[in-house]
């Protein structure tokens, strides 16, 4: 919470600074542009190897846990099917409310002004080159052209690939790669220790060629991201009732305090003893409660397919990038695929390898991120808020599905 809040502060800094002194210092706003772009090019080149890794070794960590029985393949079964629907429901809302509720023309323009030296990513081809180019003929060359779903094909199909192999190769590669995204988000959290400098310098070459607007804009942001998280946590309360009968104000009670312990901490590990009570207070048995619930806060992020996927739209909005539906399938296919990897990630380091490959993969630039990363802390209330309302929710279901519920 506290690098959170002194990256936050160089953001409002960077963007007072860029409204005082932009405008007659020229070289100033030359020299932040510099060394914002030196900063978000060392995160960058990181997000490539990381997600190829992480995804691996989040692919050998589900299915080393789905050998432990019936009850938890189905959990996890569950939790991707989720994973999905909630990619899918945020192609579908956030549109909707960035029709209803657009950015205001001005301040669109103006950030658009500001960023004007942003390039899309690259176009995204048509349906029928897309499944053509799916599978990767060459994987290195893929990584090299940041073609991030080819990729992640062969990722996923190597990944199961050493889910097959004897028990002592499959741990020695399982050990490779798990040791190489811990490497790699060492040197992603050292470039993240710059984070006050650069957004400070990127946050004041907006405000110079933006000015105020920029703060009306980041604000609309957080309202349209966290109004997407939002619908989970409802969905959370929906599928409690259907799923194990248990009626909104009793779930209400028993979640109350884990989503306290969860806006204080943004944490959903932290709000796992909260959880294991509020879940036996609704019936829940002590095999589910102990099994089904650990699990889910392990590879379950309910908000990580919407919530990234939103930021990846957003980002389009402001650039005034019109999406195909090509594009929005090809999001929600990469938004539901790296949540596997995002598994116990701080979030400045989730937010950048969760969503910079969906913006890839969409063809529009990441750049905007990096301002973006600096406000994470308000929409990431949202996002743990209704990750644990829904780890419990998916336990009382599960439970209620394997009889294990009073």
């Amino acid at each position: 919470m506290k690098k959170a809040l002194i990256i936050l502060a160089a953001l409002i800094l960077g963007i007072v600074a860029g409204l005082s002194f932009g405008s007659s210092a020229d070289w100033l706003v030359t020299s932040a542009d510099v060394v914002g772009t030196m900063w978000l090019n060392g995160l960058r080149m990181t997000v490539i190897p990381l997600v190829f890794t992480l995804l691996v070794v989040g692919i050998a960590k589900a299915a080393s846990m789905a050998r432990a029985g019936r009850m938890t393949a189905r959990a996890i079964a569950f939790m991707i099917f989720i994973l999905w629907c909630s990619s899918a429901m945020a192609a579908i809302v956030t549109p909707a409310l960035l029709e209803i509720f657009p950015l205001d023309s001005g301040a669109a323009e103006a950030l658009r002004s500001a960023l004007g030296s942003v390039e899309p990513a690259g176009d995204v081809p048509p349906f029928s080159d897309f499944l053509r180019a799916i599978i990767p003929t060459n994987p290195i060359a893929a990584a090299a052209e940041d073609a991030v779903l080819p990729l992640m094909v062969f990722a996923l199909a190597f990944a199961f690939a050493i889910t097959r192999l004897p028990e002592k190769p499959r741990t020695l590669l399982t050990d490779f790669f798990e040791a190489m995204a811990d490497a790699l988000l060492i040197l992603i959290q050292w470039v993240l220790l710059l984070a006050p400098i650069g957004v400070f310098a990127l946050a004041l070459v907006v405000g110079a060629k933006a000015g105020a607007a920029a703060f009306g804009a980041l604000l609309h942001y957080v309202l349209i991201v966290s109004a997407i998280g939002a619908v989970i946590w409802i969905a959370s309360y929906l599928l409690t009732l259907v799923g194990a009968k248990r009626n909104p104000v009793a779930f209400f009670r028993a979640s109350a305090p884990a989503q306290a312990v969860a806006i204080s901490t943004q944490s959903s590990l932290a709000s796992l003893p909260a959880m294991v009570s509020g879940v036996k207070a609704m019936g829940v048995g002590e095999r589910s409660a102990d099994v089904v619930l650990p699990i889910s806060v392990a590879l379950f992020r309910a908000t990580g397919p919407c919530m990234n996927l939103a930021v990846a739209i957003y980002v389009a909005h402001l650039m005034g990038i019109e999406l195909s539906v090509s594009a929005l399938a090809i999001g929600v296919v990469v938004a539901a695929i790296t949540t596997m990897g995002a598994v116990s990630l701080p979030g400045s380091v989730s937010f950048i390898t969760s969503i910079a490959p969906i913006a890839l993969a969409m063809g529009l630039p990441i750049e905007p991120l990096a301002l973006l990363l600096a406000i994470e802390t308000f929409p990431d209330i949202m996002r743990t808020v209704a990750n644990v309302s829904m780890d419990m929710s998916v336990t009382a279901t599960v439970a209620a599905r394997e009889g294990d519920i009073e």
